[in-house]
């Protein structure tokens, strides 16, 4: 088994979370981070889709329909 160290983990927990859709503003902390803009900056790999999201939401919410 690979050795994993603790910022590994840290790394890993992060994006899961991210990925998963959970606000980077919790995130953010339960990082610690002083400003979620830390967060979405060094995480920011992690949702290369939120805009693209972003925008179908809107879309539904503006067109009617699901997003």
């Amino acid at each position: 088994m690979p050795s994993i160290r603790l910022h590994d983990l840290r790394h890993t927990h992060a994006t899961l979370m991210l990925r998963a859709g959970i606000h980077p503003k919790i995130v953010s902390e339960r990082l610690g981070h002083a400003k979620v803009s830390i967060t979405t900056d060094v995480y920011s790999h992690a949702v290369p889709t939120l805009q693209r999201e972003a925008a179908s939401k809107l879309a539904a919410l503006v067109y009617g329909g699901s997003a």
